[in-house]
């Protein structure tokens, strides 16, 4: 059963959004080459994200951060998303929370480097899982980071799963439980669900990529299933085509929240998608 917080109240009277943003994998680190950062990149994206912060007044994020050529190469290995049972595959579970949990430590010397006040909260310490979802997850430490003005950064990784034994839980995974709970326990509004990687947004045309869908919903996707792919890359947790999948489940299930897919290779645009500028592909309920 997911656990259910009190709320805690906010001083302002117009209710503040809650926004969440990734960093992809693709993004911070070469996918194609193991345990492989790209420090320069991660530094312009920490010091984008503090840019924003001082720009927008009491601007709310949670930040997460995919694994990368980190994570994602040792899981493939161990197949560690389907599920841990035997000694082998508890050693594949040890060694992808090592190499998520390394991953995460750099990205928050570069967040500490850019002077944003972040905090870390390992998914494999609080999460448990059932069949690859969020089961039970006590969301009131980062309501109250929220609150504090921190800012709160969780990360893909291991999970303790009642029905697999052992899992991976993605970004997007932790992203959907957040967004269908966290607002109502920090006492904030649904925001924007903003998913930087190195693709422009959803293309029509995958992997030839000259038509750029600009607006997606449930019913405009049901006729582009074979074109959106997966991951130019090993990505045990699907690429491109389950984020979609994702978003559009966020979204269905609540209509006031929206989705944006963009690029965030192109210096300023995590920090005007986190001021509300418009990039990429946008995932709505429906047309607006």
């Amino acid at each position: 059963m997911v656990r259910t917080n009190k709320a805690i109240p906010v001083s302002n009277p117009e209710i503040q959004k809650l926004h969440f943003l990734k960093l992809g994998g693709s993004l911070i680190t070469d996918k194609n080459q193991a345990h492989t950062l790209r420090p320069q990149t991660l530094a312009r994206l920490a010091e984008e994200i503090a840019a924003a912060q001082a720009q927008g007044e009491n601007l709310k994020v949670v930040l997460g951060h995919g694994s990368g050529s980190f994570g994602h190469i040792v899981a493939k290995k161990y197949g560690t998303r389907l599920g841990v049972h035997s000694p082998t595959e508890w050693q594949g579970f040890a060694e992808v929370w090592g190499k998520a949990i390394a991953l995460n430590r750099l990205v928050m010397d570069a967040l500490h480097k850019a002077g944003l006040l972040a905090i870390s909260f390992p998914p494999v310490a609080s999460v448990i899982a059932h069949d690859a979802r969020v089961a039970a997850w006590d969301l009131t430490p980062i309501s109250h980071a929220l609150q504090a003005g921190l800012l709160p950064v969780v990360f893909g990784d291991v999970a303790f799963d009642l029905q697999r034994g052992g899992t991976i839980l993605s970004t997007e995974d932790l992203f959907a439980h957040l967004a269908r709970h966290l607002p109502q326990t920090a006492g904030l509004g649904p925001g924007r669900v903003l998913l930087a990687g190195i693709e422009e947004g959803v293309w029509e045309d995958f992997p030839t990529c000259t038509r750029l869908i600009e607006q997606l919903t449930p019913q405009s996707y049901a006729g582009l299933t074979d074109s959106v792919s997966g991951a130019r890359s090993a990505d045990v947790t699907g690429g491109m085509a389950s984020k979609v999948q994702h978003s559009l489940a966020m979204v269905q299930e609540n209509p006031k929240l929206e989705v944006w897919i963009f690029s965030g290779e192109r210096p300023g645009a995590v920090r005007q998608a986190l001021l509300g500028k418009r990039v990429g592909t946008v995932i709505q309920a429906g047309m607006a």
